[in-house]
């Protein structure tokens, strides 16, 4: 028997929470332990540390910068990109990189989370995919393929697919479905198995969560094709019917339990935005699109036919829905506020419609500046949010509090448009389309990493932290769309993942879990274990379905007025 850090052990657990979709679940406990780590880490920040050991804190460093990054503390790269200025240890992973695929997993993991002008994250990305780009080409079973019979599998999908660009709802269906081990694999010849990573009665309750999430994502669709087909949208006749995508994007981006209401704003927000640019890029004529400006300038569909009369009614329907619920809720009319966002999208809309049929060629400043409104992010994102908590205020309609993360996500989305690279081109003549390109991306990298770190750490400004992550969540849908082709006009590449976010049922066999089932309350034995007991509750949802929750004690006292039962669960550790 050997010892193994406890603080790694608790690191595991938030990180196997987490990536089974529960971490809604267990928040004041998953707050706790990150404290404690945050705690643990400044004071451990200059302690030397030896070879022997290394492999093992570049595991637990990087595991512990991802998950504090995340949570919103304020980590250095420093934290583990240490190992990158110890040559000995560098070029030992290198040499045996095939034994150090977890390690170098979770230090590629790690640096998803970069900010601008990280350049040891940039070094420990490139140096870490190296290494496990070597590592997918490896034919011969060896130990790590033993024990990890589907890792390969999880690194390449790692490496295709960058987490931004990915959505949380597919992602914790895939560490559901592959997540077949109860052992932490750190080096050659040093498995922990550790008891509570293949807990079956977690694994149950990350199955049945996912599946209860599932009838909510079904019902919710059908109400939303109910209200796109009674208002004509999803029947135009020409353009995009996008209703299921943009359900599909807003729902799955994120694990936190939005209010239905939000998603329902964002999804009707997105599809109103599909149809009116749409009719304005493709069908309808200059003198159409001017009347329905100022129609919506006015507020009053009065004259109005066809196409524009349906968007119009459309638009007033969303805008009276969304500022009747916010009036019951919190007693302030947004009316004017709501519609003063609609007045200007439309506006931005029909200038570059006007460009467009002028054949005027824009500035890039004029061409972003026009842009950055007629993506229409802030008339999609910003009503929703002022539904993300009970006591929202409506002051988050307005942008100028928000400034800096508001017209980083709006720019950011804005200049990922060819059109950019195009006018580039115009101005700098002499520049090669490759150069253009690559000034683009430049800027793109350069926005998301300022957005990722307005949108994480907490004590950059006074946001809360769900309009935050909210705005973050909105970004990662538009790379996930856009990420390396165009999958938002397809009509099929999206087909696949949508039935398995939604419809298609779990791969996973559940025949070996015994199904939970409500306990008595007992009381809670002392011990000095820090993961000291397996607590499982019911929690009763609004479709009166209960789904069963466990959760992992911190300390000997628990909240009380719960029914739980208490298994004393002594974490299981062996070094093979």
């Amino acid at each position: 028997m050997y010892p193994i850090d406890e603080e790694l052990v608790s690191l595991c657990m938030v990180n196997q929470v987490q990536r089974l979709g529960l971490a809604e679940h267990f928040t004041e406990e998953i707050g706790e332990i990150l404290e404690q780590i945050y705690r643990s880490y400044k004071e451990q920040e200059k302690e030397a540390t030896t070879f022997n050991l290394a492999i093992t804190k570049i595991y637990k460093d990087s595991l512990a910068f991802r998950l504090l990054r995340m949570h919103g503390y304020n980590v250095t790269s420093r934290s583990f990109c240490w190992f990158l200025y110890h040559e000995e240890i560098v070029a030992h992973m290198e040499r045996n990189y095939e034994y150090f695929t977890s390690v170098l997993y979770n230090v590629y993991r790690a640096t998803d989370l970069m900010f601008s002008e990280e350049g040891e994250l940039e070094e420990a990305r490139l140096f870490s995919r190296k290494l496990l780009e070597k590592s997918l080409k490896l034919t011969n079973i060896n130990d790590n393929m033993i024990m990890f019979a589907n890792f390969q599998k999880i690194i390449d999908h790692e490496l295709s697919i960058p987490w931004i660009a990915r959505l949380d709802h597919l992602d914790h269906r895939m560490w559901i479905e592959e997540n077949q081990v109860d052992t932490l694999w750190i080096a050659k010849a040093t498995f922990y198995r550790i008891s509570y990573l293949k807990n079956h009665k977690l694994m149950q309750l990350a199955v049945e969560n996912f599946e209860f999430r599932q009838s909510i994502y079904g019902k919710e669709l059908e109400e939303l094709n109910r209200w796109s087909k009674d208002l004509g949208l999803s029947e135009m006749g020409f353009g995009r019917e996008k209703t299921t995508y943009c359900y599909y994007a807003v729902a799955c981006s994120t694990s936190v339990p939005y209010d239905s209401v939000a998603r329902l704003i964002v999804a009707k927000s997105a599809i109103l935005v599909t149809v009116a640019d749409d009719f304005f890029d493709m069908e309808g004529s200059l003198e159409e699109l001017q009347t329905l400006t100022q129609a919506v300038q006015r507020w009053d569909g009065r004259g109005l036919t066809g196409h524009g009369k349906v968007i119009f009614l459309g638009l007033d329907n969303l805008v009276r829905g969304v500022a009747t619920k916010y009036l019951h809720r919190q007693g302030i009319d947004i009316t004017e506020k709501l519609q003063n966002m609609w007045r200007e999208t439309f506006v931005s809309w029909l200038m570059e419609t006007t460009w467009s049929k002028s054949e005027y060629i824009p500035s890039m400043e004029e061409y972003l500046e026009i842009g950055m409104t007629s993506i229409a992010v802030h008339a999609i994102i910003l009503p929703a949010s002022c539904f993300l908590s009970t006591s929202s205020p409506s002051y988050e309609l307005k942008t100028s509090p928000y400034e800096t993360i508001i017209k980083l996500l709006m720019k950011e989305i804005e200049v990922g448009r060819k059109n950019l690279v195009m006018l580039h081109q115009i101005e700098n003549s002499r520049v090669g389309i490759e150069n253009s390109i690559s000034y683009v991306r430049d800027i793109l990298n350069s926005k998301k990493k300022e957005l990722l770190e307005h949108a994480l750490i907490d004590d950059l400004g006074d946001l809360s932290k769900s309009f935050r992550h909210f705005h973050l969540s909105c970004l990662r849908v538009f790379q996930m769309f856009f990420n390396s082709s165009n999958v938002f006009d397809s009509a099929t590449d999206l087909l696949h993942d949508i039935k398995r976010a939604i419809y298609m049922p779990l791969e996973y066999n559940i025949s070996k879990l015994n199904p939970l089932k409500q306990y008595p309350s007992q009381p809670v034995e002392k011990g000095s274990y820090k993961i000291q007991a397996c607590v499982i509750k019911a929690i009763n949802y609004k479709s009166k379905r209960s789904i069963i929750r466990q959760q992992f004690s911190m300390s000997s006292s628990l909240r009380l007025g719960c029914q739980k039962v208490v298994t004393p669960m002594k974490p299981n550790f062996r070094f093979i």
